[in-house]
């Protein structure tokens, strides 16, 4: 079986991800930062039952005069009715005049329109029960990684993880993707997932250093890399391609979740695979170092 040496090009790796981070950034910048939703910002939403199949053109042609960049989902199993999210925290002059158009221009009635105004401060405590789950899923995962493995797999794959949540995060900025509850589900989700494969490697690394050793630190992690390889990628291949599917298929609500996935999939394997390990070893002959001295 043909054996890659992926420690050899390590530079090339966390270079390719600085080059991408860095023109994330410069996109996100120029796009004024994180496009935040109501979710974090407050603002109202709005249900309306059609009643008929409709495009979202003809319910965005109604809300432009209001917010050009409200967000327009189906709702409703026979995708009859709608959802708007709007920043605006409408009164009741605005939800009137809104009301009109929409009976003049779909025929719906008040009483098949529904609105909900989040405020501000739900979107701060949003802002910080999201902070405090990452900091909780990254510290469990610290501890379970330094108790299973050493603290030093545990550090490596921290570093991998961080590497996925900035990738996403900067995508989400330079995509003006909005930035909402399912922004949370989607870092968690690949979180998980990234975790999961980077353990795979590091348990092949930890049994390999039973086994073999008198094997070079280097030749061993690219030997446990090799040997796990083809079980990442194909792993990693299958879920990509039922993600893809959901984002080519999906509804626009859909996609907007999917769409983050595919990155952090992407990223995930990647950090697994090329940073992790790399990371784990460039800490191994730190400490040996000091230990020495």
């Amino acid at each position: 079986m043909k054996t890659y040496d992926i420690l050899k090009l390590k530079k090339t790796w966390f270079a390719i991800s600085g080059i991408i981070i860095i023109i994330g950034l410069i996109l996100s910048f120029i796009n004024g930062g994180l496009n935040f939703g109501i979710d974090f910002t407050g603002g109202t939403s709005l249900q309306a039952k059609i009643g008929r199949k409709f495009e979202v053109q003809e319910v965005k042609s109604i809300i432009d005069g209001f917010d050009k960049e409200a967000t327009i989902t189906y709702a409703g199993n026979e995708k009859d009715e709608v959802i708007v999210r709007t920043k605006l925290e409408l009164d009741d002059e605005a939800r009137k005049d809104l009301l009109g158009k929409f009976n003049d221009s779909l025929n719906v009635t008040s009483g098949n329109i529904n609105f909900e105004t989040i405020g501000p401060s739900i979107g701060s405590e949003l802002k910080k029960q999201a902070l405090l789950a990452l900091l909780v899923a990254n510290l469990g995962i610290l501890i379970y990684i330094s108790i299973r493995f050493e603290w030093r797999f545990g550090l490596a794959s921290i570093f991998a993880l961080l590497h996925d949540v900035i990738i996403m995060t900067i995508f989400y900025g330079a995509m003006r993707i909005p930035v909402n509850s399912s922004f949370i589900a989607a870092i968690l989700t690949i979180i998980g997932y990234s975790i999961n494969a980077t353990i795979v490697i590091f348990d092949r690394i930890r049994e390999n250093m039973r086994l073999l050793k008198k094997t070079k630190p280097e030749q061993l992690i690219n030997n446990s890399i090799n040997q796990t390889l083809a079980r990442s990628i194909n792993t990693s291949l299958t879920t990509l391609i039922t993600i893809t599917t959901l984002y080519i298929l999906g509804v626009p609500a859909v996609k907007e979740f999917a769409l983050p996935l595919i990155i952090g999939l992407i990223s995930g394997t990647y950090s697994s695979i090329f940073l992790a390990s790399p990371v784990w070893l460039f800490l191994r002959n730190k400490t040996r170092v000091k230990s020495a001295h």
